[in-house]
């Protein structure tokens, strides 16, 4: 099958689930399609584990789940050695991070300390348990989901955990038509149980190499670098944008244009997915009077195209 009609079946299988969201689901798949970990924040009810359970299905991969809770340790997430009498030594048990898609369900539910135990898997694909280094499954993707901070029961996460999440996104409620096929459809559930991979390891590692090989021109590597100033400028954000986020827009912007069928990047694609890459990672200025997702966007329509 033909890369294009996996990408179309691909989406076809999450909006059978996730109805009435298309353009949340394709930033999902174009978040995992550029390599980086997923963040899905909103109220619960609205379908953030049923989405993050369906790409997990349909992307093929070993799949892990952690519901994320105030007594979690971080022992929990990466293992711990135990000593066995039969092999007169410790060993190593790995845990649930040992795996290519990690759900880490109500991530911000967590003590700062455990929440943190993810950063080093995030960033290296590595754990470091007791001194001893060991390398994650390849690929490794974490998907999180995440209640508002005013719920009670939960931590803000840390500034340097949300950089290490490539994309942040919310669902929102669906709306009446959308609902309506939710209240007189099957149960989510049963039709997760029926999903089937779409791609296998080897067809993802094809479609994240030719969302690496599609061409960013000069000229739109201008326009973001006009953005990025502007985050900077101290007049829409209290600090700006870090080179490591402005590499993210770039993979983002990739995969925008991969799924719409462009082997180049366009300044649409940076403006679309400006707002969901880097929103979370700003901070606005005091007197701004919305929030970080609104403040992008009105900086983008106040910076000239080249």
């Amino acid at each position: 099958m033909h890369a294009d009609e996996k990408i179309h079946q691909l989406l076809n299988q999450l909006n059978t689930v996730i109805v009435g969201k298309s353009p949340q689901v394709a930033d999902c798949v174009a978040c995992l399609l550029a390599g980086g970990h997923l963040l899905i924040e909103d109220v619960p009810g609205v379908g953030k584990t049923t989405l993050a359970h369906a790409l997990s299905r349909s992307f093929g991969l070993q799949f892990s789940r952690v519901q994320f809770t105030a007594d979690l340790m971080p022992s929990d997430l990466v293992g711990v050695s135990i000593y066995e009498r039969g092999r007169e030594g410790f060993v190593f048990h790995p845990g649930p991070v040992f795996a290519q898609v990690l759900l880490a369900d109500e991530i911000n539910r967590a003590s700062p300390k455990t929440q943190s135990a993810l950063l080093e898997a995030m960033e290296e694909k590595q754990v470091t348990v007791e001194g001893a280094t060991r390398a994650l499954p390849q690929p490794f993707f974490v998907i999180a989901t995440q209640n508002p901070h005013d719920q009670l029961g939960t931590y803000a996460l840390p500034e340097s955990q949300l950089d290490r999440f490539h994309m942040r996104l919310s669902l929102g409620y669906p709306d009446r038509a959308a609902e309506r096929e939710l209240l007189r459809g099957q149960d989510r559930r049963h039709m997760l149980e029926h999903l089937q991979p779409v791609l296998t390891p080897a067809d993802l590692a094809r479609l994240q190499q030719s969302v690496a090989d599609v061409h960013t021109a000069e000229p739109v590597l201008e326009y973001l670098q006009d953005l990025v100033a502007a985050t900077r400028s101290g007049r829409w954000f209290a600090q700006g944008l870090s080179p490591r986020a402005a590499l993210a827009v770039v993979r983002s912007a990739k995969a925008q244009a991969y799924l719409n069928g462009r082997d180049y990047v366009a300044p649409d694609d940076i403006a679309a997915i400006l707002p969901q890459t880097v929103a979370h990672r700003l901070i606005p200025v005091s007197d701004a009077g919305r929030g970080a997702v609104e403040q992008v966007r009105a900086m983008v329509e106040a910076t000239p195209l080249p």
